[in-house]
C-alpha cells in the first residue's frame, strides 16, 4: 500500500472553492481505484494550510490513476481541475508518499 499526503497553501478567501474541489476529488479517487482518507480544512492555527491522505494498493496502481485523471475523456476530473484553475483557490502544493506501518 502507498498513502499519499498533500500539504495544499490555499487562498483563505476561496475556502469554498477549494471545499468544492476538495468533495470532488474524494469521489474521483475512488472511483477510479484508491480510498480517499479525506480532506483537512483549516481550522485553528494557519488559515491557508490544508491536507489530503489517499491511499492505493501499489505505486503501480496510483501511476494508472494518474494517467487516468489527467485523460481529457474523464468529465469530472476536467471540471475538477477548473474549478481549482478558475478560482486560484490553491496557491501551491506538496505531495509526498508514505507506506503505513501497523505492526
Amino acid at each position: 500500500m502507498i498513502t499519499c499526503h498533500l500539504k495544499y497553501i490555499i487562498d483563505p478567501y476561496q475556502l469554498e472553492a477549494f471545499e468544492d474541489y476538495s468533495k470532488r476529488w474524494i469521489k474521483i479517487v475512488n472511483r477510479l481505484g484508491g480510498q480517499h482518507h479525506g480532506y483537512f480544512m483549516p481550522s485553528e492555527g494557519a488559515n491557508n494550510i490544508a491536507y489530503a491522505l489517499f491511499s492505493f494498493p501499489s505505486l503501480t496502481d496510483y501511476e494508472n490513476y494518474r494517467k487516468k485523471m489527467f485523460s481529457k475523456d474523464d468529465k469530472e476530473c476536467v471540471e475538477a481541475f477548473k474549478i481549482a484553475e478558475d478560482t486560484r483557490c490553491i496557491i501551491s502544493y506538496e505531495r509526498t508518499f508514505l507506506r503505513p506501518v501497523f505492526k
